[in-house]
């Protein structure tokens, strides 16, 4: 069977993430295409998180990245996610404090401008059940000793050079 695959008909992995997707435009999700899900796979994780930060925010939110989108218990039938649809699953409050994706948005005011977007897919051997909403460490933690396989795409966003598109 072939390897786990994240794919986006929007941008590669390691290319500029188009405006569209951002809080310079529409800020909805991008479409991604997911194929080559182990047999055995029960539900499937997404999460989508921005680990180049500025430090400033880092020590003053005492986080390490950003949490931009999380969706667990995801059919393993699924194999597109369309453009600003919220895959059907379980939602983990991103880094605002709210459901749903917020897209990349880097303070142009702080260095690095550019930051990278690593969107992360796990497939599972089970469903993940929680007593109230995870945060996205309880996710990750809940994760460990089901993934049977994973695997990435990372879009890059600049906003100080970045075309409105």
């Amino acid at each position: 069977m072939s390897p786990l695959t994240l794919t986006s008909s929007s941008f590669k992995s390691g290319e500029m993430i188009p405006s569209k997707y951002t809080c310079d435009a529409d800020n909805i999700n991008p479409p991604l295409s997911i194929s080559g899900i182990p047999e055995g796979t029960v539900s499937i994780a997404l999460i989508m998180d921005d680990p180049d930060i500025p430090k400033e925010v880092k020590d003053a939110r005492n986080i390490e990245e950003f949490d931009h989108w999380a969706v667990y218990n995801i059919s393993p039938e699924l194999t597109d996610i369309k453009e600003g649809v919220e895959p059907e699953g379980k939602s983990v409050l991103n880094g605002m404090g709210e459901t749903g994706y917020i897209g990349p948005c880097p303070p142009p005011e702080y260095e690095p401008t550019e930051h990278r977007y690593f969107f992360k897919l796990f497939a599972l051997d089970s469903m993940l059940n929680f007593d109230t909403e995870p945060t996205k460490s309880e996710l990750l933690e809940a994760l460990e000793g089901h993934i049977l396989s994973q695997t990435e795409l990372v879009g890059i966003y600049d906003r100080s050079n970045s075309a409105i598109e």
